[in-house]
């Protein structure tokens, strides 16, 4: 794929889950890599190559493990998403 790819998430709901607001910078940045790594790697899907605006992704659900590393979570956050835009 050419070009750039520009996200702007102008809010990520997480139900259920408590981020400690000192861990949020880290799950911000896990998301932010991870997300724009399966781009790097796969792509987007053709009707999201031209302008497209989505409004609302529903990303579905996530396993969380007993630790809540903010790293791990910020990935399996953005592969959610991803699964989400790719459908």
């Amino acid at each position: 794929m050419n070009g750039n790819i520009n996200i702007y998430i102008e809010r990520l709901i997480l139900d259920g889950i408590s981020v400690p607001h000192a861990q949020r910078p880290l799950l911000q940045a896990a998301v932010e890599a991870e997300l724009a790594r399966l781009l790097a790697v796969d792509g987007l899907s053709s009707p999201l190559q031209a302008d497209s605006v989505l409004p609302r992704i529903s990303a579905g659900d996530i396993q969380l493990n007993s630790d809540n590393n903010p790293t791990q979570l910020g990935q399996q956050i953005a592969q959610a998403v991803y699964r989400g835009i790719r459908v």
